[in-house]
């Protein structure tokens, strides 16, 4: 018998942003890490092809100075510029005006933070910032909170890609609203993305299975005690949980089944 190549996830079932495809539904921060190489060491075992790089803190443009596009490579790894620190809706648009006359990035993640220490999405900034970048021109993937009437408006302004929390940033205490994603599921079109508040697999997993698009994390990764093999743990997370969503689970019974048929018994 001839050997069958072994098929890599995703080959099948690609998805689509701001008509751009991608194969991994994973995507990865650049923050928080030991260090750059251990950054692209993680992104290279997650699989991931679109990292979120925060552009008020990562060196993007300074060459005296140790650069993430010298470790991680923007020509194979799509760069996903976000307004991480930002707190008002003038600040997020300055911040991406600057990463695009920076690096020609057009495609970029959009948020805006209430204050510490819940770090919540402030929705009327962000609904503010998103009519701004999307008259000046930007593809704007926005998260927000899982609120399905905030998320018809950025979606009926023209945002790309909506992006609830599923925890506050950094918690990482899993979906904690399953029934709000589930809503906000049904109600659009856009690719829909977990971001914030994943802490491990099974989360991710949770995710998927929900029907998301894609999840995206960071410090469920770069906090891990070891964060390449959490990296690998994601990836197969999120893969798992897709392939589980298209299949279809089993129905939830009350009671039990029999899992062995009842006729034909011998007697």
């Amino acid at each position: 018998m001839d050997a069958v190549e072994p098929r890599v996830v995703g080959d099948d079932d690609p998805w689509t942003v701001a008509g751009r495809t991608f194969r991994s539904r994973l995507i990865v921060g650049t923050g928080k890490y030991a260090s750059l190489e251990q950054t692209a060491a993680a992104i290279e075992a997650s699989g991931a092809e679109i990292v979120t790089v925060a552009v008020r803190r990562v060196n993007l443009a300074d060459p005296g100075a140790p650069m993430l596009q010298d470790f991680v490579d923007p020509k194979r790894i799509t760069y996903l510029p976000n307004t991480a620190g930002c707190h008002t809706a003038d600040d997020a648009v300055r911040t991406l005006r600057l990463a695009r006359e920076a690096g020609g990035w057009n495609l970029v993640k959009l948020e805006v933070l209430g204050p510490p220490p819940h770090l919540y999405p402030d929705m009327a900034a962000t609904l503010a910032a998103a009519e701004a970048l999307i008259r000046d021109g930007f593809e704007v993937m926005v998260y927000c909170s899982d609120d399905p009437i905030y998320a018809r408006r950025l979606e009926d302004l023209g945002c790309v890609a909506i992006m609830p929390l599923g925890a506050p940033i950094g918690s990482g205490l899993g979906l904690q609203n399953p029934a709000m994603i589930h809503l906000l599921l049904q109600q659009t079109s856009l690719p829909l993305l977990v971001d914030a508040g994943v802490g491990t697999a099974s989360d991710a997993a949770i995710a998927m299975e929900l029907g998301c698009t894609a999840v995206l994390l960071n410090s469920a990764i770069a906090h891990a005690t070891d964060p390449i093999l959490m990296a690998r743990a994601m990836q197969h997370a999120v893969q798992a949980g897709r392939l589980a969503w298209r299949a279809g689970r089993m129905p939830r019974r009350l009671g039990a089944d029999p899992s062995s048929p009842l006729t034909g018994l011998i007697r």
